[in-house]
C-alpha cells in the first residue's frame, strides 16, 4: 500500500476531510467518511462502496495493517499526527482512523427484483435520527434482512454517526431510497412481498408473525408513528408491553420483530 505522511492540515491531497463534522450535514460530493477500524474492515472487505483512501493517526498505523491490507492495493493510507488530524478534522478525532469512500446509488426496483423468494426488507418511513437508522441496520444485519428501503424523509445511512452506530452494517446490507411511503408499498406489492406495519396500535401479537415467502416489515418515527392510511393497507403487529409506559425505541422494537421473522 502507498504510505503517505501529512505534514499540513491543508495539503490538498487530503481536502475532503476537512472539516467533517460540518461537512457531514451537507454531503460531500458523492463521498462519506467511514470511521473506526471495526467499520473499515466491513468497507475494505463488503467491497460495496468504492474506498477513496484512508486517513490514520501514525500511532496507531501498526495495529491496521491487516485492516488496510483488505483494501485495493492502489488505495492512499495519509498518516499523520495527532495535531495534523485534529486541525482537519476540526476537533479532537481520539480514534484516528478515518476512510472516505465514494456513494453509490441503487435503483430499488433492480434491488427488490434481484432478492430471493423468502428475502427479507426493511423498510423505514420518516427515522431522520441517525442513531435509529444506524442501529436498524445493525439489526437488519444481524437477522440477515437482505435490503433496507428509505422513504426520501429519512436521514442518510452513509451519514458518519449513522455508519458508526450500525457498526458498519450500512456499508454492507444493501439499500435503496424511494420519494415517499405510496412507491415503498406499491414497489413491494409489485415484487410480490407481504407487507407488515409494527406499530403499537397493531392487531396482531409480535409473537404470531412468521416470515412466509417475501416479506417488508415497515417501521416508523418515534412519536407519529407509520400513517394511519398506510397502516390501512397492510397487516399490523404490536409488541406487547405494560400500560404504564408509551413504547419502545425504534430501533430496539425493530430487533424484536426482525428476530421474530429471522427464525
Amino acid at each position: 500500500m502507498e504510505i503517505i505522511r501529512i505534514e499540513d492540515a491543508n495539503d490538498p491531497r487530503i481536502a475532503s476531510y476537512h472539516a467533517v463534522r460540518e461537512r457531514d450535514l451537507v454531503g460531500r460530493e458523492g463521498r462519506f467518511i467511514a470511521e473506526g477500524k471495526v467499520v473499515l474492515n466491513v468497507l475494505f472487505s463488503a467491497r460495496q462502496f468504492e474506498a477513496e483512501s484512508a486517513l490514520v493517526l501514525d500511532k496507531r498505523l501498526p495495529g491496521m495493517q491487516s485492516t488496510l491490507g483488505l483494501a485495493a492495493p492502489e488505495m492512499p493510507v495519509y498518516v499523520a499526527s495527532q495535531a495534523v488530524m485534529d486541525a482537519i478534522a476540526g476537533f479532537h478525532i481520539h480514534r484516528g482512523i478515518l476512510a472516505m469512500g465514494r456513494t453509490r446509488t441503487l435503483d430499488a426496483e433492480a434491488l427488490l427484483e434481484s432478492l430471493g423468494d423468502n428475502a427479507l426488507v426493511v423498510v423505514l418511513v420518516g427515522i431522520a435520527n441517525h442513531d435509529n437508522v444506524g442501529a436498524i441496520f445493525r439489526n437488519a444485519a444481524a437477522f440477515e434482512a437482505d435490503a433496507v428501503l428509505l422513504d426520501a424523509s429519512c436521514c442518510d445511512p452513509l451519514y458518519r454517526k449513522a455508519i458508526r452506530v450500525s457498526v458498519g452494517a450500512a456499508l454492507k446490507v444493501p439499500f435503496a431510497k424511494l420519494d415517499n411511503d405510496t412507491q415503498l408499498f406499491e414497489a413491494l406489492e409489485r415484487h410480490r412481498f407481504q407487507q407488515v406495519a409494527l406499530s403499537p396500535s397493531g392487531r396482531d401479537d409480535v409473537t404470531t408473525l412468521s416470515r412466509q415467502g417475501r416479506t417488508a416489515l415497515y417501521l416508523g418515527t418515534e412519536g407519529e408513528g407509520l400513517p394511519a392510511p398506510l397502516m390501512a393497507r397492510m397487516r399490523t403487529v404490536r409488541i406487547p408491553m405494560s400500560d404504564a409506559f408509551d413504547s419502545l425505541n425504534v430501533a430496539a422494537a425493530s430487533a424484536i420483530a426482525l428476530h421474530r421473522l429471522w427464525q
